[in-house]
């Protein structure tokens, strides 16, 4: 909690709670259902919650906005968003049903009442949404065209609509066919942590 309480100084007090809360959900969750790796428990706050938080470097959704998290896993990075983002809806996606319903548990012990889940592949999900975000899930170019047919037209943020990813290492390649239309946010400048250093967000508008 230490390093989000310094990025994030200004967060209101339910906002510190629900993200004080995380650690005891997930370590008591992850005894049952292996969501995070049992190594990278001890790491929750850096390796997965301000993590997840990166993408808030790229764009500060508006209230109102619509977001899918494919392949959500336990919740990232769509429950740490959710909390810093409370105005903002976000359905999280996964077609591993027991993570789906560790997401579930974790955002009904926390009361977050803008978070819906859904277990299924993301080809099956129809819903429009303003933007997608992902942590790592798969390359680029797939996820792109996969989730292309959830991008809503009508614009209501500072970025058109479109995908935005949290990558790691080199993804010159991957971002290659999007060059005119992708931005990158290195994480590195953003939060001193060593875990970061070669952390990106990518952004590409579909």
């Amino acid at each position: 909690m230490e390093a989000i309480q310094r990025y994030y100084p200004d967060l209101e007090v339910k906002q510190l709670q629900q993200f004080a809360s995380l650690y005891a959900l997930y370590a008591d969750w992850n005894v049952k259902i292996n969501v995070i790796s049992r190594k990278d428990i001890e790491n929750l706050y850096v390796h997965h919650v301000l993590h997840s938080l990166g993408i808030e470097k790229m764009i500060r959704f508006k209230a109102d906005t619509a977001v899918m998290d494919v392949g959500t896993g336990g919740g990232f990075p769509g429950i740490p968003l959710a909390i810093f983002f409370p105005e903002v809806s976000f359905r999280l996606v996964d077609s591993i049903g027991k993570k789906i319903k560790v997401a579930q548990a974790v955002a009904d012990s926390i009361g977050l009442t803008n978070v819906t889940t859904r277990h299924c592949r993301v080809e099956d999900e129809k819903a429009r949404f303003d933007f997608i975000v992902s942590r790592a899930v798969m390359p680029l170019p797939e996820l792109a065209g996969r989730v292309k047919k959830n991008i809503r037209t009508e614009q209501k943020n500072a970025l058109p609509n479109g995908l935005i990813c949290l990558k790691g290492g080199e993804i010159q390649h991957e971002i290659a066919p999007f060059r005119k239309q992708s931005l990158c946010v290195d994480l590195e400048n953003q939060y001193k942590e060593p875990f970061f250093k070669t952390k990106k967000v990518i952004y590409v508008h579909l």
